[in-house]
Parts: structure tokens; C-alpha cells; sequence
């Protein structure tokens, strides 16, 4: 599965992107997919998640009711909507694609639940 991202840029605090992921090589709708960032100096980490059919999403704390995830499974599309957004949101921005279950979600929202990997789309949040 190949995946590549588009949608970043540079925004005022309080401003709006929308990230968009687009997926080849494989089936969609067989893989739950999932937003990460890292910024300067410190690790990825999980942002936001969705289910293989879109009907269950998961936020890390610091974005919920900011930010969005959503997906077409006819477009092979997941999208993050980010609003009001904040410097510290400043990061590059990662989709992720998982195919294999686990008998604990939690294990969801960690890098090693997602094979597959795209290359980033850099977020630049000014003040």
C-alpha cells in the first residue's frame, strides 16, 4: 500500500487545514488508517483514527473537537479537518495504514499497529 499525503502549509493560530491522504496498491476499506505527527526534536505520536468502514474514530486528548478524520473508501481517501489550530500543533503531519487485528484497541492508536506509512506533509502553525 502506498500512501501520500497532501494538504499542509503554513496558517495563523485559529486558522484551518485539511490534510488528505491518498492510498494505492491495495484494498481500502481492508485497512484502518490513522493520522500521526512528530515535531522538532520529539517522537511521533498518534493524532487521530479511523475504522476500516468509518464508523468509529479515536482522538489523542490534545485535538478533540479541533480536528476531524474521515474517509471514502470509494475515493481510497482519509482526510484530517484541523480547526483552530495552535503553534504547538506545528509538526510534520503522517498517514498511516493498518491491516492486522489486535485483541486490545488501545494498541490502536501506536505506531507499531500501522505497516504501512506515508512520507509527511509539514504544518507550520504561527502566532
Amino acid at each position: 500500500v502506498q500512501l501520500v499525503e497532501s494538504g499542509g502549509g503554513l496558517v495563523q493560530a485559529g486558522g484551518s487545514l485539511r490534510l488528505s491522504c491518498a492510498a494505492s496498491g491495495g484494498t481500502f476499506s481492508l485497512y484502518r488508517m490513522g493520522w500521526f505527527r512528530q515535531a522538532p526534536g520529539k517522537e511521533r505520536e498518534f493524532v487521530a483514527r479511523i475504522s476500516r468502514n468509518g464508523g468509529i474514530t479515536y482522538y489523542t486528548d490534545s485535538v478533540k473537537g479541533r480536528f476531524t478524520i474521515s474517509r471514502d473508501n470509494a475515493k481510497n481517501t482519509v482526510d484530517l479537518q484541523m480547526n483552530s489550530l495552535k503553534p504547538e500543533d506545528t509538526a510534520i503531519y503522517y498517514c498511516a495504514a493498518g491491516y492486522k487485528v489486535y485483541s486490545a484497541t488501545y494498541y490502536y492508536s501506536t505506531r507499531n499497529a500501522y505497516e504501512y506509512w506515508g512520507q509527511g506533509t509539514q504544518v507550520t502553525v504561527s502566532s
